[in-house]
């Protein structure tokens, strides 16, 4: 799946080249000023140069540095206004079920959930629980239940039927083959219900079923 071009990559783009545009200004203005007083220490007395030419430049040079901190102001407010858009159209999802594009869920009340697509009948499907340390907790063979959308629900139990405690983050990786052995590829997503939004280095996260997971990989929601 095309990974979605976020609008904070686009603002860390924009802000990149309006800094590298200040720091050239600044250097360019520096050797203005240095040339301007060579120039001006080294004129004839006889013959002084027009000084005017040299106020016009520099008038110009102050008025793009300006234009440089203005589109700076300007890109923060765009900034800090597509923050609160982002929590303010992430709140409307707490006390909803969502759907999330991804592979990982977090045990709770004994149980773990994961939504998966198949693109076509498989005549052999096994799937597997792994822990956030790469190990297999849980693995088995489940009947196939032909293509499209399917779900799985853990037990939570390992493979020695023991109870796993609540609280932890798990993988399913799903192994399928079709009848003439060829691979298939599953796409995986998780359902929980939202119960809270915040920041999280610029970027709108949902804690959904415990799990904190971007409000751009969300592909589903109902009440």
């Amino acid at each position: 799946m095309t990974a979605p071009v976020s609008s904070t990559t686009t603002n860390a783009a924009a802000n990149n080249t309006i800094n590298s545009g200040l720091a050239s200004i600044a250097n360019n203005y520096q050797t203005f000023l240095s040339l301007l007083t060579t120039q001006l220490a080294n004129q004839d007395p006889l013959s002084p140069m027009d000084t005017t030419q040299f106020t016009s430049q520099l008038t110009q040079m102050t008025g793009v540095e300006q234009q440089l901190l203005t589109n700076q102001l300007l890109q923060q407010l765009v900034n800090q206004s597509q923050t609160s858009n982002g929590i303010e159209n992430a709140v409307g999802l707490i006390g909803k079920t969502v759907t999330v594009d991804g592979s990982s869920a977090t045990l709770s009340g004994g149980t773990a959930t994961w939504n998966f697509n198949l693109p076509s009948t498989p005549s052999s499907l096994t799937l597997s629980v792994v822990d956030s340390s790469h190990n297999v907790v849980w693995t088995g063979a489940v009947q196939p239940n032909g293509s499209g959308a399917q779900s799985f629900t853990w037990d939570g139990k390992n493979q020695s039927g023991q109870q796993v405690a609540d609280g932890g983050t798990y993988t399913l990786t799903i192994a399928a083959k079709d009848a003439s052995g060829q691979t298939i590829t599953p796409n995986t997503s998780l359902q929980g219900s939202a119960t809270a939004v915040q920041q999280v280095g610029g970027q709108t996260m949902v804690t959904v079923g415990g799990a904190q997971v971007p409000l751009s990989s969300i592909v589903g929601v109902s009440s």
